[in-house]
């Protein structure tokens, strides 16, 4: 069980599995600032592959959102977050869901169009590419097996109301993916984020917020980095976004 601030919130995950990285944590920050500038809009939202639940936790910390739904296919991972949602008593606010993204039309169809936003952090491994980690969960998280990058994006258009907002984290080599998918399920990218490792580095994440049914029109934000030139620290914004 780890300590990982954010209003003492407390997180239990098992690391010779999967454990959330910077990644989870910048793209509960990028959904929460739209939530922050636009509070009255966001009343519902849902995580695609949650995990063991860090951006929900994070959501609920950063925002006054009344329900935080997540979807989750493991079946260990789906228990942790439970018992997360259990130990930080968030009951109240955040429910977790055993489910494949891959078959939420069908197995979840009740909550069709009865999302203001959805946050998604799929695999960013194409199915069968690159080295295959042995250990499933790890494998799973990591590769893209049941739900592909288009489940992820057709999912969060079934879900979405009109109007609805999608932040995603992924690859910058999967942006053509990206927003191929998003044109073809009627969400528009609206704004891209580029993170770095540093000033010096290239991007190696990228943030995307899309709206459903938005008009076309792609706005480049300011580019993200992680760290200080010495490798060693975060950045300014980096602590601001982890509240240290």
């Amino acid at each position: 069980m780890d300590e990982i601030g954010f209003g003492n919130l407390k997180l239990i995950q098992k690391p010779e599995e999967f454990c959330y990285g910077v990644d989870a944590v910048i793209l509960a920050d990028f959904a929460s600032k739209a939530v922050q500038r636009n509070g009255s809009r966001y009343k519902r939202a849902m995580d695609l592959g949650t995990g063991t639940g860090i951006i929900p936790l994070i959501l609920s910390h950063k925002t006054l959102l009344e329900e935080i739904y997540a979807v989750e296919v493991q079946p260990d991972s789906f228990n942790r977050a439970c018992r997360n949602i259990q130990l930080n008593k968030l009951q109240g606010r955040i429910s977790i869901i055993n489910e494949d993204v891959s078959k939420i039309e069908v197995n979840l169809s009740d909550l069709e169009g009865s999302f203001d936003l959805v946050t998604a952090n799929p695999p960013y491994m194409i199915g069968g590419a690159g080295l295959i980690n042995e250990n499933k969960a790890k494998r799973i998280a990591r590769h893209e097996t049941t739900a592909d990058l288009a489940a992820f994006i057709r999912a969060s258009a079934v879900l979405l109301r009109e109007k609805g907002e999608l932040f995603m984290v992924h690859r910058p080599s999967r942006l053509v993916d990206i927003c191929e998918a998003c044109r073809k399920y009627k969400i528009e990218p609206k704004e891209l984020r580029f993170v770095s490792p540093n000033k010096n580095a290239k991007p190696n994440i990228l943030l995307i917020h899309c709206v459903k049914s938005g008009g076309p029109e792609l706005k480049m934000l300011d580019p993200l980095y992680v760290y200080e030139d010495n490798g060693n620290s975060y950045t300014d914004e980096l602590m601001k976004i982890y509240e240290r």
